[in-house]
């Protein structure tokens, strides 16, 4: 039988067993942060009918997405988690409570060139409120709170939330006469981090075909920054020019006065105008969030404010504001640049119990007593030498072993030891129980990431 080679395709992540926990584990924290805020879980389907995916989609969504016949069937594999929120809420109005609040990890597939730090399958981390009619702007000022408590339980402190408001920007661009090219003009000042504003301008006359004196408004307004309340102070000289860049500005002025009161520290948080996201889609508040000491790194978290989420899908007005973690991706580059912290449990349990004896009886009851306390237990039942099983211990990097042997059976004990200071000490299994899982949940107090 001819043989298959194993391999992994292009853009996919597989992970090995300790790489996976702790992946897990910012999964879980995940969880917990959004939990707090009130946000219910949901899970849709991976697949789902293309006619449904692509009511949304069209350019390069529709080249990207995953498309595939079974039988009379046109199906596509979801490339977001937002498109099967809108298609969830039209589809199960009736049945739902607004401000609809949901949360969801999951996977999404995109068939896009596979590059480092890039992947065709891919974990997102979203989180949106959802308004029946309306939605207030103070769940716009809520969403920092959101991502700065999600990022410090993470273990993340040097990071800073970016963000502005589309109603400033096309307000500003309609004063001076640039809406037809605000989208080629919000491109081109995307790249201001990477060529400089010398080279935006001479971008924004070439290509954009902009006057030279048109380019330097772009550029002077984008320049503005100081304290948020420099920036705010700075923006009213423009009030009274355009209906929608004050409402704008209003809104924007509403979510940072509530900053200190959502727990967000202004040195995490920023206004900056060059923060735009997806011209046709966002409708108020964007987000971008970045780590200051790593800002080759690019966004971790983005977002925004839309103003009618399921359009394609029903007549009823559904805003919403949400935002969404690449969390393969943070995950990749956090590990390639060393940042993820090897503090916390990795092994697949907490204790692996060692028979001594041939008669295993003492030792499964040992491993039952265990995990009915809760701690997360394996019994080595392998018949191999003492100095295999400590070894396989040793490569699963479980914190402990229990040696279930003839002196513990006659004392009615166990042995316990801590696989990391080779500290071994005897104990009942109901104090075996406490000892360890006491240990496991110090050593799992740590962040997920170090800085």
């Amino acid at each position: 039988m001819t043989k298959v080679s194993p391999r992994t395709l292009s853009g996919f992540m597989e992970l090995l067993p300790e790489q996976q926990m702790k992946m897990e584990r910012m999964m879980e924290i995940l969880r917990q942060s959004y939990s707090v805020y009130g946000f219910t879980p949901l899970d849709t389907p991976i697949i789902e009918s293309a006619e449904v995916l692509l009511a949304k989609g069209g350019g390069e969504t529709e080249k990207q997405i995953y498309r595939f016949m079974k039988g009379d069937s046109d199906l596509a594999l979801r490339f977001d988690l937002t498109v099967p929120l809108a298609k969830y809420v039209a589809g199960h109005y009736s049945e739902l409570s607004f401000p609809f609040r949901r949360y969801q990890i999951g996977k999404v597939y995109r068939g896009e060139r596979a590059q480092r730090g890039r992947f065709r399958e891919f974990y997102q981390a979203d989180i949106d409120i959802i308004g029946d009619g309306r939605l207030d702007i103070i769940n716009e000022a809520e969403i920092p709170a959101i991502i700065y408590s999600t990022f410090t339980k993470l273990g993340m402190h040097k990071f800073r939330i970016k963000v502005n408001n589309r109603k400033l920007l096309n307000g500003f661009y309609a004063m001076n006469g640039m809406s037809e090219r605000a989208g080629d003009i919000m491109r081109t000042v995307d790249k201001l981090d990477k060529v400089g504003a010398e080279k935006v301008r001479q971008l924004l006359i070439d290509e954009v075909k902009m006057l030279p004196c048109k380019a330097e408004n772009v550029l002077d307004f984008m320049a503005i920054c100081g304290t948020n309340d420099e920036v705010i102070s700075a923006l009213e000289r423009y009030r009274g020019m355009d209906e929608t860049f004050d409402l704008g500005l209003d809104e924007l002025r509403t979510v940072t006065r509530y900053l200190a009161d959502f727990g967000v520290p202004e040195d995490n948080f920023a206004v900056d105008l060059t923060i735009a996201r997806g011209l046709d889609y966002y409708t108020g508040t964007v987000y971008e969030t970045e780590m200051t000491e790593h800002p080759e790194i690019g966004s971790v978290c983005s977002g925004g404010r839309y103003d009618n989420l399921a359009g394609y899908y029903t007549d009823r007005q559904l805003p919403g504001v949400g935002i969404s973690i690449g969390l393969t991706r943070l995950f990749y580059v956090l590990n390639e640049q060393g940042l993820l912290s090897g503090e916390q449990v990795t092994s697949p349990c907490d204790a692996l119990v060692i028979p001594m004896t041939e008669d295993m009886s003492y030792a499964i009851s040992a491993a039952t007593a265990l995990r009915s306390s809760g701690v997360r237990t394996q019994l080595y039942c392998e018949k191999k030498k003492f100095k295999a099983k400590m070894s396989y211990a040793d490569k699963l990097k479980v914190p402990f072993v229990v040696l279930a042997g003839e002196d513990e059976i006659k004392e009615g004990v166990l042995s316990v030891k801590n696989m990391l200071t080779g500290e071994q000490v005897k104990l009942s299994p109901a104090d075996a129980a406490r000892h360890i899982a006491s240990a496991v949940a110090l050593k799992n107090s740590g962040a997920v990431i170090k800085e």
